[in-house]
């Protein structure tokens, strides 16, 4: 049996545990959370290197990216380096193919359309999202400024997003990670920011922590975007009035992973290390195993979400 491990900065109360047979193997998948604990997290990468196929990095980004410039995190880097035999994935695979073919597949069956006005709440942890959603979308507002670095100022291009991306992600990159993006005990807590932003777009798509953290309380008729979601996560966006909530990843026992453990399970399958796959490498497994956004409708009546209507008003 293969067996999958991402280790989190995140909430222990977030750890799941399950078994699947994918192309034939047997997988023991794994999320294990440190809340926010440095130590115990590098401890972890040492101690379980060598004792699983893949570990994901989880509740951090390793890299962050910009077209094809790659930046990495140096203090994550730092924290996962006791992992030298077992591969080390944080999901960018996924999120270069996996997150970039989910918003073809909306665009393809009329979920989103050219009309649709979407919130991206951080576009350089989502790369492929990012720009799948500029290609499909004509309004495409980026939060890296106003949820990343709590600096008010929404980005409404995807030009600009990589002429500031290539000024700050040099410096951003350089220092804490836990300053950037909610980690431990943080990702149990709400803090709303910049309701206009959320009230103002048909689609928010983004890392769920991101959105969780800052959504209000209303999100009537929107449909979120995001990459793994819990039952409490669903729980919380159906009171919110979500209409649909998308998640990038397939579901295991009614609940997704993260992007990290998945793209885990693929290097796992394919018998090589991240560093030597291409994205058609991940694509090409992608399809063998026939994966496909899941789709949760939360409300039993569900409001018109008028963005997924070619021509409907906005």
């Amino acid at each position: 049996m293969k067996r999958i491990v991402s280790v989190s900065l995140g909430s222990s109360r977030r750890d799941k545990r399950t078994e699947a047979t994918l192309l034939g193997e047997r997988f023991l998948i794994e999320r294990i959370g440190t809340d926010g604990d440095l130590r115990r997290y590098a401890r972890m990468f040492r101690d379980l290197d060598g004792q699983a196929d893949a570990l994901g990095v989880g509740g951090a980004d390793l890299y962050l990216w910009m077209d094809d410039r790659r930046y990495v995190f140096r203090t994550v880097q730092r924290l996962v380096s006791g992992a030298v035999k077992t591969p080390v994935v944080d999901g960018s695979g996924l999120k270069n193919t996996l997150e970039r073919e989910t918003v073809r597949y909306l665009t393809e069956t009329g979920a989103i359309n050219r009309q649709t006005k979407v919130l991206m709440v951080a576009a350089v942890d989502r790369f492929g999202m990012a720009q799948a959603l500029a290609e499909s979308c004509d309004q495409v507002v980026y939060g890296d400024l106003v949820f990343g670095i709590g600096f008010p100022l929404p980005i409404r291009s995807y030009r600009m997003l990589r002429i500031l991306a290539r000024l700050l992600l040099p410096v951003i990159t350089r220092l804490p990670f836990q300053w950037f993006y909610p980690t431990g005990s943080k990702q149990e807590s709400r803090k709303p920011r910049a309701p206009k932003l959320f009230a103002e777009a048909d689609l928010i798509a983004g890392d769920w922590h991101i959105i969780r953290r800052y959504m209000p309380d209303d999100l009537k008729g929107k449909v979120v975007l995001t990459n793994t979601l819990r039952k409490a996560d669903i729980d919380l966006l159906k009171e919110a009035g979500v209409e649909k909530a998308i998640a990038t990843t397939p579901e295991f026992e009614g609940e997704s992973f993260g992007t990290n453990v998945m793209e885990g399970v693929l290097v796992a399958l394919l018998g090589r290390r991240p560093e030597e796959l291409t994205p058609q490498d991940y694509l090409s497994a992608l399809e063998k195993l026939s994966w496909k956004p899941t789709v949760v409708k939360l409300q039993t009546v569900s409001p018109d979400f008028v963005a997924a209507r070619p021509g409907g008003s906005s």
